[in-house]
């Protein structure tokens, strides 16, 4: 996959938004309605992200989602989810909730292991890769392997995969907001359209979620 640049990523920001401008975003379409929705923050407007390490779209993603997540306002809360059922996603999602109950995962850490997955090409399919992988990215190893193998991650793991049920998640990325709807870059883009400028669109249909649910309004 080629890398973005700064310029394309800043053409992007300003291309998608205005292809959405035409006309507000249409259920069904850019976002759908969620039949059950999965528990969320209390009196937080909750947006959560769904992925996996190894997915190239997940990855192509997280930047855009990073700046969006920064500028977000005080009444909106956001969290990651990682998914997916083979055993390579079982570790994955282990080292996720191992770092972020260590406190270890910040933006630096989470970036740091797309990139060792999707440029330098590093393979994590057991405990000790993903144990070596960490401390490369400065992790305290020994209190790593601790929180690595605490019973309650297992818990965690089964909270992950029940909230993904709940959203209907069958593709990555993907974003609920407020427990009520689901978009994606691939529902919000159009096909022919770079995937900068897909994950734009749904961030642009993720702020219009964002007011819709401020605003108590439920379609």
């Amino acid at each position: 996959m080629k890398r973005r640049t700064a310029t394309q990523a800043l053409v992007a920001a300003c291309v998608a938004p205005a292809a959405l401008a035409q006309g507000r975003p249409v259920e069904g379409r850019q976002y759908a309605r969620l039949g059950q929705a999965p528990p969320g923050t209390a009196g937080k407007i909750e947006v959560i992200e769904f992925f996996f390490y190894m997915c190239p779209h997940c990855n192509a993603f997280d930047p855009l989602l990073e700046a969006w997540v920064h500028q977000l306002p005080a009444d909106v809360s956001f969290r990651r989810v990682p998914v997916g059922v083979t055993l390579m996603h079982k570790l994955h999602q282990r080292m996720f909730y191992a770092l972020e109950a260590m406190g270890a995962l910040t933006p630096q850490v989470h970036a740091g292991i797309f990139n060792a997955f999707h440029r330098a090409g590093i393979e994590a399919n057991d405990e000790a890769a993903i144990v070596a992988l960490v401390g490369k990215l400065g992790v305290d190893t020994a209190k790593f392997k601790a929180a690595f193998n605490a019973f309650g991650i297992q818990a965690r793991l089964g909270q992950g995969a029940a909230l993904a049920q709940a959203a209907g998640i069958d593709t990555v990325p993907a974003l609920v907001v407020a427990g009520r709807w689901r978009t994606s870059p691939s529902m919000a883009g159009t096909p022919g359209q770079s995937e900068a400028v897909q994950g734009q669109q749904a961030l642009a249909v993720a702020d219009f979620l964002v007011k819709q649910a401020r605003s108590g309004k439920t379609s």
